[in-house]
């Protein structure tokens, strides 16, 4: 019977150093995109994608994750009776949209570390890893393409981007052959990974992104690896292990990738889905010209 993915995980136990002052006390996943924290993006990225149980690696001071999505009472009997209905039903959407499971990292001890976390709710299944910061416009959601691929080749998948120049050396960077015909020609199967190297190093111009879908071996490779620099387990050092025990197909996806945990990265995103909304998106055109830049 072809195995299906049910399960999301997401890893939002880091600090967020890059954003600090903003983050020393709230989680930079609860950053707002607009008007939408960040994390949201990618939980309703898995909803479309068929995902039905979300898992979020948490760790010290990431309580306003789990509010975010759990029910406020108070909120919603204020709302009611204030008559503001529009407002009621975004709060009850959000509250209703998931059932979620949480897993305390006390130690943020890597990716692999991370993934390796969820282990037990997991179980023996394949599963969804999406990180937080990546957030992508798609018409078909990024992991819905993922999915398509998982469900022909029952295999793991990675998201991919083709990245140009010296910005490579900021990416785990595939070494790829062609897959088959499939998939107009975005898919290949993976020989091996490199984790940020020198430009003239770098075996292809095919980065992995923030998109995995992982089948269970996973576990047992990141659970023998060793960790490496600064004692964390790395993600891609457990992928390279799998490598060896089964096929690793890597998927250029179709959507524009925001890099949100980079300040630059998080003001375009902010600008590009402000411009989007009906509401926001004329009067922001009317200001940005009148800055005259």
């Amino acid at each position: 019977m072809a195995m299906k993915v049910r399960k999301a995980v997401f890893p939002a136990a880091g600090l967020g150093t890059r954003f600090l002052p903003a983050t020393k006390a709230q989680p930079k996943e609860m950053l707002p995109l607009v008007d939408k924290p960040i994390i949201q993006y990618g939980v309703e990225e898995a909803l479309a994608a068929g995902c039905d149980q979300i898992i979020i690696i948490t760790g010290r001071g990431k309580q306003a994750i789990e509010d975010h999505f759990d029910v406020s009472y108070e909120l919603e009997r204020m709302l009611e009776e204030r008559g503001k209905t529009e407002l009621l039903n975004i709060v009850r959407d959000i509250s209703d949209m998931i059932h979620v499971a949480y897993v305390r990292q006390k130690e943020a001890l890597g990716l692999g570390h991370a993934v390796l976390m969820a282990r037990e709710l997991v179980g023996n299944e394949p599963f969804a890893v999406l990180l937080a910061d990546d957030v992508i416009d798609a018409e078909t959601p990024c992991l819905k393409q993922m999915m398509d691929v998982f469900e022909q080749t029952q295999c793991s998948v990675l998201a991919a981007q083709m990245i140009e120049g010296a910005a490579i050396s900021a990416y785990g960077v595939l070494k790829v052959k062609p897959a088959d015909k499939r998939f107009d020609g975005r898919l290949y199967e993976i020989e091996d990974m490199v984790e940020k190297p020198k430009p003239a190093d770098a075996p292809s111009n095919i980065a992995v992104i923030g998109r995995y879908i992982l089948t269970p071996a996973v576990f047992e490779t990141l659970s023998q690896i060793k960790a490496g620099v600064g004692g964390e387990l790395q993600l891609t050092d457990g992928l390279r292990a799998l490598l060896k025990k089964e096929k690793v197909y890597g998927y250029v996806f179709e959507g524009k990738r925001h890099d949100t945990g980079d300040k630059l990265g998080f003001l375009k995103a902010t600008v590009e889905f402000a411009l989007k909304r009906p509401d926001l998106g004329e009067p922001l055109r009317q200001y940005l010209k009148s800055l005259k830049l």
